[in-house]
């Protein structure tokens, strides 16, 4: 526990090494809740953003999933501007396309436990990607994510290669991707206050099933009680409304054999 104490102190003293430079304002709160308990620590985050990503004009013959060397024209964590993108393309020189990217979210947990404890939670407000890894010294991580994205071809070596009425369909739709991943964020966290208080609760009460089954019986006991108060309602309850937005969305990919 001390161990982790320490190490939390550290991470949480570094430099922020991203390009804004900072936190993301819409989930500032939600990264002070995680860090007021004990065996959280958050990693790294991300809002969600739409953005215009030129790769240089040297690359463009070649097209390969990279970050390095790629140029932003244009980034926003709000609901994109048509003008804001008109003007970023009249700028473009190389390959050029528009993306959406959702809220992701990496958190150090002291133990399985309590990375267990965010998957539920990231799971029920509808974060249906979200995973959990075991490094080899026993570092854990828990993984918030979805799959929502958008990410389409505008340009090619400065020409633009679609229309004005169809880059006006790509920003609508990137907003409504921006609105639903907002939407989740609020959700996740009143879900996580709700889990957060059931599992003191839990914890100043212990039973005799809890000695036996300790996991599985916070797990239980912070569904329901996430359920009762009518914010969080389970995957199987929400998989209409979920799914119009997520079409790849129902496969959590990493360590699946420890997943909640």
């Amino acid at each position: 526990m001390a161990a982790f104490g320490r190490r939390k102190a550290q991470r949480l003293a570094r430099a922020d090494g991203s390009r804004a430079g900072g936190v993301d304002g819409r989930v500032a709160a939600l990264l002070r809740l995680l860090n007021a308990q004990p065996p959280f620590c958050t990693a790294s985050s991300c809002a969600g953003r739409v953005l215009l990503a030129q790769l240089p004009a040297a690359d463009s013959d070649r097209y390969e999933v990279q970050k390095k060397n790629c140029s932003w024209l244009m980034v926003t964590h709000e609901l994109c501007v048509k003008d804001d993108v008109m003007t970023a393309l009249e700028k473009a020189t190389g390959d050029v396309v528009l993306k959406f990217e959702p809220f992701v979210l990496h958190v150090l947990c002291q133990e399985l436990q309590h990375a267990q404890l965010l998957h539920a939670v990231a799971i029920n407000s509808g974060f249906r990607n979200s995973g959990i890894t075991v490094g080899r010294r026993g570092k854990i991580v828990m993984a918030v994510r979805s799959t929502h994205c958008l990410e389409v071809p505008l340009s090619h070596k400065g020409k633009l290669m679609v229309s004005e009425e169809y880059i006006e369909f790509l920003i609508h739709t990137a907003n409504r991707k921006m609105e639903e991943n907002m939407r989740r964020i609020d959700r996740f966290y009143n879900c996580l206050q709700l889990a957060l208080k059931a599992g003191l609760s839990t914890n100043n009460s212990p039973s005799e099933e809890r000695e036996k089954n300790p996991h599985v019986y916070v797990r239980r006991r912070k569904r329901k009680s996430v359920q009762k108060h009518g914010v969080c309602t389970s995957p199987k309850d929400r998989n209409e409304e979920i799914e119009r937005e997520d079409d790849t969305e129902s496969n959590v990919d990493i360590f699946g054999g420890i997943m909640v």
